[in-house]
């Protein structure tokens, strides 16, 4: 039976002090490890809907830092496994920092830097090179404090800006926050796409479009992480019939 693992990467760096920010050296343990324990690497799409091997691990990554391709696509080059990247839209291609509410601390620091969105052009070449670019949104809003209306717009109009400027389709999507309610699914149902993930503060039934993931922060080795999966990576049984479930909605 499938033992899908979902991790939920941010991102990458050796002096960003930011919680969502991991060491280079941690991720390429934690990583290596997965791998040395038979795990098989796949994007969200591959996972979900053709998995590679019984054990597969889908490494995802939100908001689209640079230090995505700087540091975390050549190790996981070197380990054969690919990725899904997340963007907001409206900052992929531009200097903007995404200063958005737990980000905005770090405008006008040292660190500010850390805050830029990969272009357009880095993030066909992780395509190309076998990754899936996903949708977070246009602009990181909290989905649930926001009007139907304006839901149903950054769901559909992120996933056609990246379909348009990837050339591929985007079936994924990553909420922003973790914070999304009904009208979020049901507007990401409308819009076209065939998974969406988060990062849930408890345990949580896996159903297409509204997919846990285990989210990694700054400091965790290798075995504290395998320490923590064990009580909250998803059980052979339940990975399995929600990836029977993704594969019916997907006829």
């Amino acid at each position: 039976m499938l033992d899908l693992l979902v991790l939920c990467y941010h991102g990458i760096s050796e002096t960003w002090p930011a919680a969502t920010a991991v060491r280079p050296g941690d991720f390429e343990e934690q990583l290596g490890e997965l791998s040395r324990r038979g795990y098989r690497g796949a994007t969200i799409s591959q996972a979900l809907t053709a998995p590679p091997a019984e054990r597969t691990l889908a490494v995802t990554f939100d908001d689209a830092h640079r230090s995505v391709l700087e540091l975390a696509a050549p190790i996981m080059a070197r380990l054969g496994i690919p990725g899904t990247v997340y963007v907001p839209t409206d900052y992929a291609g531009g200097e903007r920092p995404m200063g958005w509410d737990g980000y905005d601390v770090w405008l006008g620091t040292e660190h500010e830097r850390e805050l830029l969105c990969l272009d357009w052009e880095q993030l066909r070449g992780l395509a190309e090179s076998g990754w899936e670019v996903g949708s977070h949104t246009c602009s990181h809003p909290r989905l649930a404090r926001i009007e139907e209306g304006e839901i149903a717009t950054e769901l559909s109009e992120s996933k056609r800006v990246v379909e348009e400027r990837i050339g591929a389709p985007c079936e994924s999507l990553a909420y922003p926050y973790s914070d999304y309610d009904a009208r979020a699914v049901k507007a990401a149902w409308k819009a076209g796409y065939r998974s969406a993930v988060s990062v849930p503060t408890r345990p949580a039934s896996p159903l297409p479009l509204e997919w846990p993931r285990v989210g990694v922060f700054q400091g965790e080795s290798a075995r504290r992480l395998l320490a923590r999966l064990r009580t909250r990576r998803l059980g052979p049984s339940a990975a399995t019939q929600a990836a029977l479930a993704l594969r019916r909605l997907a006829r």
